[in-house]
């Protein structure tokens, strides 16, 4: 039976999208593979790990019959991606292989019992739906994904907390030496809900969406969390846990405070890091009045000195930081310039944007 007739790029890009998720190697051999499933001339692909599940839908199908198959994800795409960008290409189902064909290539794949893949069940019902154009939801996350914990022992903290009550949208990430805070307004009014989405889904998602005003509906459960838009729908398990009390941690009434270019610390803190070993990543900075000061040093006895001339008129201070931490949020920020407030040697440095109240950066300091 004929799948799929179709161009060679109609195939692959619904295909691409789905794939990110596969794992080369999985305690179950199917979830190497991708669910297809032909109504007429409607095709869905289907891939999941268990904990995410993303279907995407295209008019690729051929003839009027009902099918179903599963097949190895990324030998398909493979196969794809090696045709020419303009070839014709068919899928034929027959005893249980599926045959791939363009031009004079052949390919012939095995594949596994459809009934036999394992969905993500979908929630009864969904507590809260939110919509917001792409661009946002993008730029949502691309503000604060670095700050995410890595394999913590507090699971809760390897995701992001998704807040949304009364009229904005809050992501938080934090890795318990770093926090990033970001909100969005959105015309619509909401009932405090709160989720911590997986790091996995979060990395999938910013590949995913697009820098368009297209919509994004986001539907929220106790365990579940539903992504839809464009021909993508994914749903993603949720962390269970209780995420730190964000609120608290933001500091608050810092008088020492300064602006500077962000290109100019970003460059100068790149420098410093020269110097720092793979296993330390400390440096120091000394604000005084006019001035801050970074330098770092390693076991060679090595050093780098950086000087400049900064616009503050507040307390000495004399305190470290992880320069990593630091060139991840100056990396990531698009703005000219960034503020700086600090307390003391001991407390948290917070960065933020001049005149915009809806990003914050909270690093710890470190003993140099």
């Amino acid at each position: 039976m004929q799948l799929v007739k179709t161009s060679r790029d109609n195939l692959l890009r619904p295909l691409q999208m789905v794939s990110g998720i596969v794992e080369r190697r999985h305690t179950l051999p199917i979830l190497a593979n991708i669910l297809i499933r032909k109504e007429g001339g409607q095709v869905s692909f289907l891939s999941t790990d268990t904990e995410v599940q993303i279907t995407t839908h295209a008019e690729v199908g051929s003839g009027g019959e009902s099918a179903a198959t599963t097949v190895a994800a990324r030998k398909l795409v493979d196969i794809l991606r090696s045709l020419p960008d303009s070839a014709d290409v068919s899928m034929t189902l027959v005893d249980k292989r599926l045959t791939v064909q363009s031009g004079k290539s052949r390919f012939a794949l095995q594949t596994l019992a459809p009934e036999e893949f394992p969905t993500v069940a979908q929630a009864e019902k969904y507590d809260a739906t939110v919509t917001m154009p792409q661009k946002t939801l993008r730029h949502l996350f691309n503000m604060i994904h670095f700050a995410m914990a890595q394999q913590d022992i507090r699971y809760y903290l390897n995701g992001m907390l998704l807040v949304v009550e009364g009229k904005s949208v809050t992501a938080v990430a934090t890795d318990g030496h770093r926090l990033a805070f970001c909100q969005v307004e959105t015309d619509q009014d909401f009932p405090r809900q709160e989720v911590i989405i997986p790091r996995k889904t979060i990395l999938e998602l910013q590949r995913l969406l697009e820098e368009t005003d297209r919509l994004v509906q986001l539907e929220m459960a106790s365990n579940q969390i539903k992504f839809t838009f464009d021909d993508v729908e994914l749903i993603s398990k949720l962390v269970e846990g209780k995420f730190p009390d964000y609120v608290r941690v933001i500091p608050k009434g810092y008088k020492n405070n300064f602006t500077l270019s962000r290109e100019m610390l970003q460059r100068s803190l790149q420098r410093a890091a020269i110097m720092t070993s793979d296993k330390f990543k400390g440096i120091r900075c000394i604000v005084a009045p006019g001035s801050l000061k970074i330098s770092s040093t390693n076991a060679e006895q090595e050093e780098a000195v950086e000087e400049m001339e900064i616009d503050y008129g507040g307390d000495s201070i004399d305190v470290g930081f992880n320069v990593t931490y630091l060139l991840d949020v100056l990396g990531n920020l698009k703005c000219d310039s960034i503020n700086i407030a600090l307390g003391d040697a001991n407390s948290s440095a917070l960065i933020s944007i001049p005149d915009n109240a809806d990003f914050k950066y909270v690093v710890m300091p470190m003993r140099i």
